[in-house]
């Protein structure tokens, strides 16, 4: 394929990974080993990797049981025809989660608030996707493969980053939506709304109004609150001259 200077494959998947929130999953059912594809919601995990709350009760979830092996197919959801818009399908395989249940729940609570309701119900569970590879689709001439270490995030320094994370979001949210709101409006070009912080990591925030959702990059990564802190002042300015 012919890359242009402007498209960056790895940023374009890893801002598709951030921003989905629902996607179609595809298992193999037991059995006969047929192809079954479902609606599933998703958040992801502080390197990208997709998230699902998903009950045991479902045929997915007997199917990934049986055989992990899955693929979820995310898109753009843009207006008009969808197929003008970026897509990507992950594969991979579906692992419930274990040592991690707290950095888990609250990501995926933080994107899915309405899930709190019954994400403690005793046949729901947490899986991750341990992805193996993605095939993304960007337009005419940007379709191309790419693996793991291209597009997730590293996160085996930041583990300050990650223990300060739900406190920052909740000072964000609280504290802060006027920023918030500037991020949303001056730095990515959206448009008005009640935005709140969904997520950080050590390459960005992600941002949520409603069924909208975003992706602000860091100019460079974070480690640590420390420097979260003079990011998230430094992005601010960087807004409000813009305002």
């Amino acid at each position: 394929m012919q890359l242009t200077p402007d498209f960056e494959p790895a940023k374009a998947v890893g801002r598709l990974l951030r921003r989905s929130r629902q996607g179609a999953l595809a298992t193999l059912m037991t059995g006969s080993g047929d192809p079954y594809c479902s609606l599933v919601n998703v958040a992801s995990y502080p390197d990208g990797s997709p998230i699902l709350l998903i009950s045991r009760l479902a045929i997915h979830t007997r199917n990934l049981l049986a055989d992990a092996r899955v693929s979820l197919m995310l898109d753009e959801r843009v207006e008009g025809d969808p197929l003008e818009g970026s897509r990507i399908m992950l594969s991979g395989h579906a692992e419930e989660v274990a040592s991690d249940q707290e950095i888990v729940r609250r990501r995926y609570l933080n994107a899915h608030p309405g899930a709190e309701v019954f994400v403690d119900f005793k046949d729901f569970a947490f899986f991750r996707i341990r992805l193996s590879g993605t095939h993304l689709v960007a337009g005419f001439g940007r379709i191309l493969d790419l693996k793991p270490a291209q597009f997730l995030t590293d996160i085996s320094d930041a583990g300050a980053l990650l223990e300060a994370e739900q406190s920052a979001v909740e000072h964000m949210n609280t504290d802060h939506r006027e920023a918030l709101g500037l991020y949303a409006t001056c730095l990515l070009g959206a448009g008005a709304g009640d935005w709140l912080c969904s997520g950080l990591d050590p390459d960005g925030i992600d941002l949520q109004a409603g069924n909208k959702t975003l992706r602000l990059d860091f100019p460079q990564r974070v480690t640590g609150p420390g420097e979260l802190r003079k990011m998230l002042v430094r992005l601010a300015e960087q807004a409000r001259t813009k305002a």
